[in-house]
Protein backbone atom coordinates (compact mmCIF):
# COMPACT_ATOMS: atom_id res chain seq x y z
CA UNK A 1 0.00 0.00 0.00
CA UNK A 2 2.83 2.40 0.80
CA UNK A 3 4.39 1.95 -2.65
CA UNK A 4 1.01 2.57 -4.29
CA UNK A 5 0.63 5.75 -2.27
CA UNK A 6 4.09 6.98 -3.32
CA UNK A 7 3.36 6.26 -6.98
CA UNK A 8 0.03 8.08 -6.72
CA UNK A 9 1.65 11.06 -4.97
CA UNK A 10 4.33 11.36 -7.66
CA UNK A 11 1.69 11.19 -10.36
CA UNK A 12 -0.25 14.02 -8.73
CA UNK A 13 2.90 16.11 -8.43
CA UNK A 14 3.69 15.50 -12.09
CA UNK A 15 0.23 16.60 -13.19
CA UNK A 16 0.64 19.77 -11.16
CA UNK A 17 4.06 20.47 -12.71
CA UNK A 18 5.64 19.99 -9.29
CA UNK A 19 7.78 16.91 -9.91
CA UNK A 20 10.56 17.05 -7.29
CA UNK A 21 14.17 17.03 -8.48
CA UNK A 22 17.27 16.57 -6.34
CA UNK A 23 20.65 17.87 -7.50
CA UNK A 24 24.09 17.40 -5.97
CA UNK A 25 27.53 18.88 -6.66
CA UNK A 26 30.70 17.20 -5.41
CA UNK A 27 34.40 17.90 -5.77
CA UNK A 28 35.63 14.34 -5.23
CA UNK A 29 39.37 15.21 -5.01
CA UNK A 30 41.64 13.84 -7.71
CA UNK A 31 43.31 10.47 -7.20
CA UNK A 32 46.49 11.62 -5.44
CA UNK A 33 48.56 8.81 -3.83
CA UNK A 34 50.22 11.43 -1.61
CA UNK A 35 46.93 11.80 0.30
CA UNK A 36 47.90 8.75 2.38
CA UNK A 37 44.95 7.62 4.53
CA UNK A 38 42.69 9.90 2.48
CA UNK A 39 43.86 8.59 -0.89
CA UNK A 40 41.20 7.56 -3.39
CA UNK A 41 41.43 3.77 -2.82
CA UNK A 42 40.76 4.35 0.90
CA UNK A 43 37.66 6.47 0.41
CA UNK A 44 36.11 5.61 -2.93
CA UNK A 45 33.69 2.97 -1.62
CA UNK A 46 32.45 5.36 1.07
CA UNK A 47 31.98 8.14 -1.48
CA UNK A 48 30.04 5.86 -3.86
CA UNK A 49 27.89 4.60 -0.96
CA UNK A 50 27.18 8.19 0.05
CA UNK A 51 25.93 8.98 -3.45
CA UNK A 52 23.78 5.86 -3.45
CA UNK A 53 22.27 6.82 -0.09
CA UNK A 54 21.31 10.38 -1.05
CA UNK A 55 20.32 9.15 -4.51
CA UNK A 56 20.16 12.48 -6.38
CA UNK A 57 18.40 12.70 -9.72
CA UNK A 58 21.31 14.67 -11.20
CA UNK A 59 24.81 15.13 -9.87
CA UNK A 60 28.10 16.52 -11.05
CA UNK A 61 31.63 15.89 -9.88
CA UNK A 62 34.79 17.94 -10.18
CA UNK A 63 38.46 16.86 -10.20
CA UNK A 64 37.72 13.24 -11.13
CA UNK A 65 40.32 11.53 -13.30
CA UNK A 66 39.21 9.00 -15.90
CA UNK A 67 39.61 6.00 -13.59
CA UNK A 68 37.55 7.77 -10.92
CA UNK A 69 34.61 8.67 -13.15
CA UNK A 70 34.69 5.15 -14.58
CA UNK A 71 34.53 3.73 -11.05
CA UNK A 72 31.51 5.86 -10.21
CA UNK A 73 29.81 4.76 -13.43
CA UNK A 74 30.42 1.14 -12.46
CA UNK A 75 29.08 1.70 -8.95
CA UNK A 76 26.06 3.70 -10.10
CA UNK A 77 24.86 1.95 -13.27
CA UNK A 78 21.45 3.62 -13.15
CA UNK A 79 23.11 6.91 -14.17
CA UNK A 80 24.27 8.06 -17.60
CA UNK A 81 27.48 10.11 -17.70
CA UNK A 82 28.62 12.91 -20.00
CA UNK A 83 31.82 14.94 -20.12
CA UNK A 84 35.50 14.56 -20.88
CA UNK A 85 38.86 15.44 -19.38
CA UNK A 86 40.00 19.04 -19.43
CA UNK A 87 43.32 18.35 -21.16
CA UNK A 88 41.87 17.07 -24.43
CA UNK A 89 38.10 16.87 -24.03
CA UNK A 90 38.36 13.08 -24.00
CA UNK A 91 40.07 11.05 -21.26
CA UNK A 92 43.07 13.18 -20.25
CA UNK A 93 43.00 15.38 -17.18
CA UNK A 94 40.34 16.15 -14.63
CA UNK A 95 36.65 15.87 -15.51
CA UNK A 96 33.68 18.02 -14.57
CA UNK A 97 31.40 15.11 -15.36
CA UNK A 98 27.62 15.09 -15.17
CA UNK A 99 25.51 12.09 -14.18
CA UNK A 100 21.75 11.84 -14.59
CA UNK A 101 19.21 9.12 -13.92
CA UNK A 102 18.58 7.02 -17.03
CA UNK A 103 15.00 6.15 -16.09
CA UNK A 104 13.98 9.80 -15.82
CA UNK A 105 16.06 11.86 -18.25
CA UNK A 106 16.68 11.69 -21.96
CA UNK A 107 19.82 13.31 -23.36
CA UNK A 108 19.09 15.89 -26.06
CA UNK A 109 22.57 17.43 -26.29
CA UNK A 110 25.82 17.62 -24.35
CA UNK A 111 29.20 19.25 -24.66
CA UNK A 112 32.20 20.82 -22.99
CA UNK A 113 33.72 24.26 -23.39
CA UNK A 114 36.92 25.68 -21.96
CA UNK A 115 37.00 28.63 -19.60
CA UNK A 116 39.24 30.75 -21.77
CA UNK A 117 39.32 33.20 -24.64
CA UNK A 118 39.06 30.17 -26.98
CA UNK A 119 36.29 28.10 -25.36
CA UNK A 120 35.83 25.75 -28.31
CA UNK A 121 39.22 24.04 -27.91
CA UNK A 122 41.52 22.83 -25.09
CA UNK A 123 43.07 25.96 -23.65
CA UNK A 124 44.03 27.86 -20.53
CA UNK A 125 42.43 31.26 -20.04
CA UNK A 126 43.51 34.64 -18.70
CA UNK A 127 45.70 34.25 -15.57
CA UNK A 128 44.60 30.69 -14.79
CA UNK A 129 47.18 28.18 -13.61
CA UNK A 130 45.46 25.25 -15.33
CA UNK A 131 42.97 24.52 -18.11
CA UNK A 132 39.41 24.71 -16.80
CA UNK A 133 36.15 23.50 -18.32
CA UNK A 134 32.39 23.54 -18.11
CA UNK A 135 30.42 20.44 -19.12
CA UNK A 136 26.74 20.75 -19.95
CA UNK A 137 23.78 18.52 -20.72
CA UNK A 138 20.45 19.40 -22.30
CA UNK A 139 17.96 16.93 -20.86
CA UNK A 140 14.33 15.97 -21.23
CA UNK A 141 12.78 15.32 -17.83
CA UNK A 142 10.12 12.68 -18.52
CA UNK A 143 8.68 12.90 -15.01
CA UNK A 144 7.96 16.62 -15.30
CA UNK A 145 7.58 16.73 -19.12
CA UNK A 146 10.10 19.57 -19.24
CA UNK A 147 13.42 20.36 -20.86
CA UNK A 148 16.31 21.11 -18.50
CA UNK A 149 19.86 22.39 -18.95
CA UNK A 150 22.56 21.46 -16.42
CA UNK A 151 26.05 23.01 -16.35
CA UNK A 152 28.95 21.76 -14.21
CA UNK A 153 32.25 23.59 -13.76
CA UNK A 154 35.42 24.01 -11.72
CA UNK A 155 37.03 27.46 -11.62
CA UNK A 156 40.76 28.05 -11.37
CA UNK A 157 42.27 28.18 -7.88
CA UNK A 158 44.93 30.82 -8.71
CA UNK A 159 43.70 33.23 -11.36
CA UNK A 160 41.50 35.99 -9.93
CA UNK A 161 40.81 37.43 -13.37
CA UNK A 162 40.17 33.94 -14.72
CA UNK A 163 37.50 33.22 -12.09
CA UNK A 164 35.56 36.40 -12.86
CA UNK A 165 35.90 36.00 -16.64
CA UNK A 166 34.85 32.33 -16.29
CA UNK A 167 31.69 33.39 -14.46
CA UNK A 168 30.87 35.90 -17.19
CA UNK A 169 31.59 33.36 -19.94
CA UNK A 170 29.31 30.72 -18.41
CA UNK A 171 26.40 33.14 -17.99
CA UNK A 172 26.79 34.16 -21.63
CA UNK A 173 27.00 30.51 -22.71
CA UNK A 174 23.81 29.67 -20.84
CA UNK A 175 22.03 32.48 -22.72
CA UNK A 176 23.55 31.32 -26.02
CA UNK A 177 22.62 27.65 -25.59
CA UNK A 178 19.30 27.96 -23.77
CA UNK A 179 17.55 29.94 -26.50
CA UNK A 180 14.07 28.83 -25.41
CA UNK A 181 14.76 29.87 -21.81
CA UNK A 182 14.15 26.42 -20.38
CA UNK A 183 14.96 25.81 -16.69
CA UNK A 184 18.69 25.57 -16.01
CA UNK A 185 21.03 24.62 -13.18
CA UNK A 186 24.69 25.58 -12.71
CA UNK A 187 26.72 23.57 -10.22
CA UNK A 188 30.38 23.34 -9.32
CA UNK A 189 33.44 24.30 -7.36
CA UNK A 190 33.85 28.00 -8.05
CA UNK A 191 36.89 28.59 -5.79
CA UNK A 192 35.20 31.82 -4.77
CA UNK A 193 33.78 32.64 -1.32
CA UNK A 194 30.56 34.69 -1.20
CA UNK A 195 32.41 37.98 -0.62
CA UNK A 196 34.51 37.69 -3.79
CA UNK A 197 33.60 39.07 -7.21
CA UNK A 198 32.93 35.80 -9.12
CA UNK A 199 30.43 34.48 -6.54
CA UNK A 200 28.83 37.92 -6.25
CA UNK A 201 28.47 38.20 -10.03
CA UNK A 202 26.84 34.76 -10.26
CA UNK A 203 24.52 35.53 -7.35
CA UNK A 204 23.30 38.64 -9.18
CA UNK A 205 22.98 37.01 -12.60
CA UNK A 206 21.51 33.73 -11.31
CA UNK A 207 19.88 32.49 -8.10
CA UNK A 208 21.90 30.87 -5.33
CA UNK A 209 19.81 27.97 -4.01
CA UNK A 210 21.09 28.45 -0.47
CA UNK A 211 19.64 31.97 -0.37
CA UNK A 212 16.12 30.95 -1.47
CA UNK A 213 15.70 27.59 0.26
CA UNK A 214 12.38 27.34 2.06
CA UNK A 215 14.07 25.38 4.84
CA UNK A 216 17.22 26.90 6.39
CA UNK A 217 20.38 25.39 4.95
CA UNK A 218 21.37 22.24 6.82
CA UNK A 219 24.99 21.43 7.70
CA UNK A 220 28.22 23.41 7.93
CA UNK A 221 28.47 26.96 6.60
CA UNK A 222 31.40 25.98 4.38
CA UNK A 223 32.17 23.25 1.86
CA UNK A 224 35.98 22.86 1.78
CA UNK A 225 37.29 20.68 4.61
CA UNK A 226 40.86 19.95 3.42
CA UNK A 227 40.53 16.48 5.05
CA UNK A 228 40.83 18.27 8.42
CA UNK A 229 38.22 16.34 10.34
CA UNK A 230 38.69 18.12 13.68
CA UNK A 231 38.38 21.67 12.34
CA UNK A 232 35.20 23.64 11.53
CA UNK A 233 34.27 23.74 7.83
CA UNK A 234 33.75 27.43 7.05
CA UNK A 235 35.18 28.05 3.56
CA UNK A 236 32.24 28.16 1.13
CA UNK A 237 33.28 27.65 -2.52
CA UNK A 238 30.82 25.04 -3.86
CA UNK A 239 27.41 26.20 -5.06
CA UNK A 240 24.24 25.27 -6.89
CA UNK A 241 22.75 28.13 -8.91
CA UNK A 242 19.46 28.04 -10.81
CA UNK A 243 17.19 30.04 -13.06
CA UNK A 244 15.17 31.46 -10.19
CA UNK A 245 11.88 31.83 -12.03
CA UNK A 246 11.73 28.11 -12.83
CA UNK A 247 12.16 26.41 -9.44
CA UNK A 248 11.05 26.40 -5.84
CA UNK A 249 13.91 25.28 -3.60
CA UNK A 250 12.59 23.13 -0.78
CA UNK A 251 15.83 22.15 0.95
CA UNK A 252 19.54 22.95 0.78
CA UNK A 253 22.22 20.98 2.61
CA UNK A 254 25.97 20.65 2.94
CA UNK A 255 26.59 16.98 3.73
CA UNK A 256 29.28 16.36 6.34
CA UNK A 257 29.15 12.54 6.44
CA UNK A 258 32.31 10.80 7.61
CA UNK A 259 33.63 7.34 8.39
CA UNK A 260 36.13 6.65 11.15
CA UNK A 261 36.94 10.36 11.37
CA UNK A 262 37.69 10.66 7.64
CA UNK A 263 35.66 12.53 5.02
CA UNK A 264 35.01 10.94 1.61
CA UNK A 265 36.65 13.99 -0.03
CA UNK A 266 38.36 17.25 0.82
CA UNK A 267 35.12 18.99 -0.16
CA UNK A 268 31.65 18.39 1.24
CA UNK A 269 28.90 17.81 -1.32
CA UNK A 270 26.00 20.24 -1.67
CA UNK A 271 22.50 18.82 -2.16
CA UNK A 272 19.29 20.66 -3.05
CA UNK A 273 15.72 19.39 -3.37
CA UNK A 274 13.54 21.51 -5.65
CA UNK A 275 10.32 21.46 -7.62
CA UNK A 276 9.53 23.11 -10.91
CA UNK A 277 7.42 26.25 -10.74
CA UNK A 278 4.03 26.07 -12.43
Amino acid sequence: MRNLFLIFSLAVLQLRGQAPISVLTYNIRFDNPADGPDAWPERRDHLAAQLRFYNPDVFGIQEGLHRQVEYLSEQLPEFHRVGGGRDDGKEAGEYSALYFRKSRFGLLQSGTFWLSETPDRPSKGWDAALPRICTYAHLYDSLASKQLWVFNTHFDHIGEIARLRSAELIVNKIKELDKEEAPFILIGDFNSPPDQAPAQFLSRALTDTRSVSEEPSFGPSGTFNGFKFNEPVTLLIDYIFISGKDFRVKKHAVLSDSRNCHYPSDHLPVLVVMSYEL
